[in-house]
Formats: C-alpha cells, structure tokens, sequence
C-alpha cells in the first residue's frame, strides 16, 4: 500500500438512524461506492424525533436524481400525499388567510417580476388577490392536482410544477434503510456507551457499544438528535441560541383520523402562543402545536390542539422540548452533524429535511480524500463546509423570523413580543426594501427565492407603497390585458386539472396501514 493510500478515508461511520442518518448512509453509499464503508449505528431502545414531515420541492430532486428513487414507490411506501405550499391562516391577523405556494408567481417581463406589474394595478384597485397569479396558490384551495405535462411547450405554466410531499418520517428511514442495505451500508444494532478520542488530538476513534462491541471510524456522521452525542457531548462545540428571535421552545404533536379529500398543501394556524400544525397523509393527519412556554402551559397547549383536530385522535399527544438555534460548528475534527445534531429551526416552512439534504450534499462536495487530522487532510474543506452551513441556516432563520414579527396581532403577551421585538439587521433591510417599492434581492444561494419572499410579505400586510418605476413604460391597457391574461391562463390550466384525492387513487394509493 503506498502513503497516499495509507492516508485515504475509508471507514465512514453514521451515529443514528431516522430519517436523517438513513438518508446520510444511502447517499454516502450510493457514491461513495467501494472507496470507503459506510456503517450506521442505532438502537432500537432509543426513539426517533419524527412525527410526520412536510417537505419543499428539494426533496424530489435528492430522491429521483441523487437516489434514483422512483416516485410513485417513495410516496405509497411512506403513505405519502402532494404538498403544493402552506396556508397561512390569522398570522397577519385574526381571519387573515395566505398560502405561501411553491412555484413563481405569474411570469417576469424583461428585468421585471410580475408582482411589480401586479403591484401598480393593486395599488389603482384593479387586480385580483395575488394568489390568482401563482399555479400552486390556485391548485391548492381547489384540491387539484397534476405533476406537469410532459408534452406542454416550454413557456406553458403545466411544463414544470412545482410540488413537495407529506410524508410518514418513520416509513421514509424504514424505506431508505432498506435502499441503503442494498447498496453496501452495515447497519449495527446498539446503544453507545463510550467514545474514545485520540489523546493526541481529539479526533474521534472509536464508539463502544453496551454489548462490549468496539466500532472504529475515521470520519464520523453525528445524527443523533438534540443530543449532539459526539459534536457536542463529546467535541463541547458549542451552540448559537436563537430563542430571543423565535421564541417558540416547545411542540406538542398528535396524529388523527384522516379526513377526504386529502388537501394538498400543509396548513399553519396561528394561535395565542404559537402555531398549529396541520400536515395531512393518506393513512392519518398530523398535527402539533408549536409555542412559547413562557407564555403557555404544556397542559394548555395539549387541550387546544386537541380542541382543533378535524378527526378523532389516535394516539396520546407527544412533548417535544428544543432550543431553536445551530452548532458553532457543523463540522469539527472528523465529526460532521446533520438533522436535530446540527441545529433546528422549527417546521413553519418545512425545512428540517432539506436542511439534512442540503448538508449531505455539501458534504459530498466537500468529502475528503485523505484522512481528517492527517498532514495531506485540507481544512478549508470544514471552513468552507461551515462557513455554507452557517449562511443557509442565517437566511432561513430570517425567514422564519419574518412570519413573527411581520403582524398586527395584539391580542396576546406572545403577539405583542413577536411585534415589537429587534430583528437582524438583514431581514431589518430586506423588509425596508419591499416595503418601499416591492423589491427584494435574493443574497447568494439563499434558499427562499424572490416568490417566497414576496407572498409572505404581501400575505402579513407588509404592503408597498410604490412599484418599480419601469412599470410606468408599459401603457395602462396593455398592463391590464397582460396580468388579467395571466390569471385568465391560470385559472383555465387549473379548471382542467384532476383532483387530488383523485391522482392518489389512481396512480400513488399506499397499501392499507
């Protein structure tokens, strides 16, 4: 064996299962191939975090083109429904409804978006609300549902719809688990009870198991929850609490019965303390309540989500406790976290599984060569790893702070804090910005493009004052024919569309629970 091959990573070893260690080990064993194992430790004695996931459009990518999953197999095997967006209802204020849809929003003309076109017709009160402009705010609240036409010309709004799933958690780490056993993974049954750490260094060696049974690794994939078993309990790496922007700490969660039709989209109700979940599967309904324990009891928060429920519930509701925040570092010496171990920002807009995607993406990117700690090991692989972490986290967390503190709701001590308290100065910026005339700059790779932005914004009454003065150039008619032609083209492509309930049945209905 010459140096070189002495010094190159081989043993990679996966701290957890669940969905995020599952899907850790099935895209490390899919193309990392024979360069290096891939073992996952879990134990059956320990639970897993999942309660039923909504998902963004990122998910179909990682699975068909990262995984080579076929769709309809994912999403009957996971009991799995279409999510086209969320509704968003007394967030800006009681009786207040939004639906924050995938998707663009009309279509851009020249260097301009349709919502500044849109913008000057509202502001003279002659268009319609600005769901009419988006294929996915239409589909939704009508139940419609088609995943595009293969057929349709490319500037037809049917050549690319954009679509996420509701999914069962547990199904999907059962199903990878099975994808990731074909593909080479060695799954270890058992709790660990040690972790032994180089004294030269701290890097991680060796896990010991209750059975006696010593695991050794040479890069370590930390999966293991809130715990932070190794980046945390054993590397001390520290941790960026973000409470005092979104103050929300716990969630208490329940399933149902489910009710037809199946909605396609999640649904987010604000309540005096928090929100409510509403995230519908073919087998069930998922539900929770997210809040604040400083201003509501555990008791409290459990009887009003059961108080809201569209069906009988079918289980005892479940307390889940967190600090909303990140790791100083995602990865530090050879241990890289993902999922609950690196960080959480609450489900409001269903970003935990693409945080984990994300990561194992950029890991791959990033993925050494040559033993961590090693002389011919290059550290701007962790520096660059952290630095991507860190900024993806940044920008969702400003995101999520927006449908706080973007309200008019006085009606609670939670409402009246989420209001008036100091916000980053990036989302400071980015709201003054729209709020001037309706522009919005997306920085870099941030995940949430311009039409996110823009319907949350609308959508909690952060109305614009101007547009943008190009707007002026096209004439007054021609301005009208084209955003009413845009909801007219809209509306008919959805008119024809089949309902959702219905697309299940004919071509993803799951077996029987």
């Amino acid at each position: 064996m010459s140096e070189s091959d002495s010094k190159r990573l081989r043993r990679v070893v996966v701290v957890g299962g669940g969905s995020a260690g599952w899907m850790a080990a099935a895209a490390l064993a899919t193309y990392l191939g024979r360069q290096a194992s891939v073992r996952l430790i879990e134990s059956e004695e320990i639970g897993i975090v999942g309660v039923g996931e909504a998902s963004v459009p990122h998910i179909r990518q990682f699975n068909s083109q990262m995984l080579g999953i076929d769709e309809a197999e994912f999403v009957k095997r996971t009991q799995g429904t279409v999510k086209l967006g969320i509704q968003f209802n007394d967030w800006g204020r009681i009786g207040d409804s939004y639906i924050h849809g995938f998707g663009v929003i009309g279509r851009s003309l020249g260097p301009l978006p349709f919502h500044q076109f849109w913008l000057k017709l509202q502001q003279r009160g002659h268009a319609a609300p600005l769901g009419e402009y988006s294929l996915q705010t239409l589909m939704a609240p009508q139940g419609r549902f088609i995943p595009g036409e293969r057929d349709a010309a490319p500037d037809s709004p049917l050549a690319d719809i954009a679509y996420a799933y509701h999914f069962d958690a547990a199904l999907y780490a059962r199903f990878l688990r099975e994808l990731s056993e074909r593909r080479g993974v060695q799954r270890i049954e058992g709790r660990i009870v040690g972790v032994q750490q180089r004294a030269e260094d701290g890097f991680v060696e060796a896990l010991t198991l209750a059975s006696g049974e010593r695991v050794e690794g040479e890069l370590f994939i930390d999966c293991s929850g809130f715990r932070g078993l190794l980046i945390e309990e054993t590397l001390k790496t520290g941790y960026i609490d973000w409470t005092h922007w979104l103050p929300c700490d716990r969630a208490v969660a329940v399933p149902c019965e489910s009710v037809l039709p199946i909605t396609p989209y999640t649904r987010s109700s604000a309540r005096k303390a928090g929100w409510q979940w509403r995230i519908p599967l073919q087998h069930r309904t998922g539900n929770g309540y997210v809040y604040a324990s400083q201003y509501l009891g555990d008791d409290e928060a459990a009887a009003t989500l059961l108080a809201n429920l569209d069906g009988k519930p079918l289980a005892e509701p479940r307390l889940l406790r967190f600090t909303t925040g990140m790791r100083k570092q995602g990865w530090n010496k050879n241990v890289v976290a993902l999922g609950l171990a690196s960080g959480f920002l609450e489900p409001l807009e269903s970003t935990s599984i693409y945080l984990v995607q994300s990561g194992i993406s950029r890991l791959l990117s990033l993925f050494p060569g040559s033993l961590p700690g090693s002389d011919s090991f290059n550290p701007l692989l962790a520096e660059r790893f952290n630095r991507e972490t860190a900024f993806e986290y940044e920008r969702v967390r400003d995101f999520l702070i927006l449908h706080y503190h973007a309200t008019e709701r006085d009606d609670s001590p939670f409402w009246n804090y989420c209001r008036s308290m100091s916000i980053p100065d990036s989302l400071r910026e980015a709201m003054d910005l729209f709020r001037a005339d309706g522009r919005y700059f997306r920085h870099g790779e941030d995940f949430f493009a311009l039409p996110s932005w823009v319907q949350v914004m609308l959508g909690q009454r952060i109305m614009p004052k101007g547009y943008h003065p190009i707007v002026d150039e096209m004439p007054e008619d021609r301005l009208i024919e084209f955003v009413e032609g845009t909801r007219k083209t809209l509306a008919q492509a959805v008119s024809a569309m089949p309902a959702h309930q219905q697309w299940l049945e004919r071509h993803w209905k799951a077996a029987a629970a």
